[in-house]
């Protein structure tokens, strides 16, 4: 069984999740998948913080989990509760812990969480459906 996600109450009282982010950049390029699972579109590695887990150890399983990468160092972008993110559990709320991140091992895509897995100029990813959060967060990174 999997564990809960860690849950709260959003500041508009609804239910909310906490999620970790994985910005992952080589030579000008992001890792995305192009996910399975609701919400729909291109996305850096993400995931739900579990009860009882602290947003790095979230943020290293999730990588590993979904890309087979090793977390080697982090740097936190972006901590911030979005109001408008849903998830395919149905809360429509989350707080997002966002981190760049420098990763070891050879990437492989795990076929549970995306349909394909690859590097994208921001070129590229302008011409991506994007999953909503994180065209947001690349917009407020200046990426797109």
């Amino acid at each position: 069984m999997h564990p809960k996600p860690k849950s709260g109450t959003s500041s508009d009282g609804r239910p909310m999740h906490f999620s970790v982010g994985a910005v992952i950049r080589k030579d000008g390029k992001y890792l995305l998948i192009d996910r399975v699972r609701e919400p729909f579109g291109f996305a850096g590695l993400a995931g739900h913080v579990d009860e009882g887990e602290t947003p790095e150890e979230a943020l290293i399983r999730e990588t590993e989990e979904e890309s087979g990468l090793k977390v080697v160092s982090h740097a936190l972008l972006f901590e911030e509760e979005v109001l408008w993110n849903y998830c395919g559990a149905g809360v429509g709320s989350h707080y997002w812990y966002l981190y760049s991140c420098e990763v070891e091992g050879k990437e492989r895509k795990e076929d549970g969480e995306a349909k394909s897995m690859g590097w994208y100029t921001p070129a590229e990813m302008k011409n991506l459906k994007m999953e909503p959060v994180w065209e947001y967060w690349f917009r407020k990174m200046g990426v797109l």
